[in-house]
């Protein structure tokens, strides 16, 4: 545990316990390793909650570069999207439903943007609001399938890619 006072964004022990697994891309001894892991999740959780600019993180949380950097590494290797489907699945199977769903709602809405946005944000004339569609798949309990943000297209026809590989029904399920 850390020797500061902890922040409400902190992750508790039980919360660790279980993301720990699918954060270590190395061991926990590896050479290269400056701060502790929980530490680095701490500080993403820090600007995740609080909606602070990484440069504002606060300096008894490791440095925002290397909270950045990790949080990439994470990004990339899937991390967060491995850990969501496990706990889809186990969310599923308490409800008393199979592990993959059978079923997805398609919705979408503009997000307003900020001036930070920039070019980013366009014009969803439908809504008459200047933002960022996000398009959402949800299973039939409401737990997140996917997700794409897209700046809003003037008029309304729908920004639906083709799903990906693993969210694909089944053959001779479409």
């Amino acid at each position: 545990m850390p020797s500061r006072k902890p922040y409400p964004s902190d992750v508790s022990d039980e919360e660790w316990a279980l993301v720990a697994p699918y954060l270590t891309l190395l061991p926990e001894d590896a050479g290269q390793r400056e701060h502790s892991l929980r530490e680095v999740f701490n500080g993403l959780r820090y600007v995740v909650k609080t909606g602070a600019p990484w440069r504002w993180m606060p300096h008894d949380l490791p440095p925002w570069a290397a909270v950045y950097q990790q949080a990439q590494r994470w990004l990339a290797a899937g991390c967060f999207e491995a850990l969501a489907e496990d706990l889809r699945a186990v969310l599923r199977l308490a409800a008393g439903r199979k592990a993959q769903p059978s079923a997805a709602i398609l919705d979408s809405r503009t997000l307003r943007s900020s001036p930070e946005s920039g070019t980013r944000a366009g014009h969803d004339g439908a809504k008459r609001k200047k933002g960022s569609k996000l398009h959402l798949a949800v299973d039939t309990l409401g737990h997140l399938l996917a997700l794409h943000v897209t700046p809003p297209a003037p008029t309304t026809v729908p920004r639906w890619r083709p799903w990906p590989r693993r969210c694909r029904p089944p053959p001779g399920r479409a």
